[in-house]
């Protein structure tokens, strides 16, 4: 599989900065001081700082906004396009908004058992 030399820098960068101790993502970081000091990184932008932040250091506050499965799900359920103020309402548990929004959409990787599972028990 092909790996894009632009994200072959971003990793690069990223273990390069883990190494030096100028990006901390141990557990008990500060996660907001965790965002900037990934967002420095070239290549690094929001939605990756956000999902890190969520995924990674398990912060209920993580909020990528412009991640597209959020946009579509919050445009399927009536919430419009920008979610700014919906996202202040959630505060300051916008990751678990943002895991519902992605299981309100319609796609295989919201349903169990997948569906090639579930052809080959027949």
């Amino acid at each position: 599989m092909a790996f894009p030399k632009a994200r072959q820098r971003t990793v690069v960068a990223l273990v390069d900065a883990l190494a030096q101790g100028e990006v901390s993502l141990d557990p008990g970081c500060d996660w907001n001081r965790a965002r900037e000091q990934l967002l420095a990184l070239p290549g690094v932008g929001p939605w990756t700082a956000e999902v890190i932040a969520m995924r990674g250091l398990g912060d209920p506050d993580a909020f990528p906004a412009t991640d597209l499965g959020v946009l579509a799900a919050a445009k399927q359920l009536g919430l419009g396009v920008s979610l700014a103020e919906h996202g202040t309402r959630w505060r300051p548990w916008r990751a678990y908004a943002t895991q519902h929004l992605w299981t309100a959409l319609d796609h295989d990787v919201n349903r169990w058992p997948p569906r090639s599972a579930a052809k080959e028990e027949r």
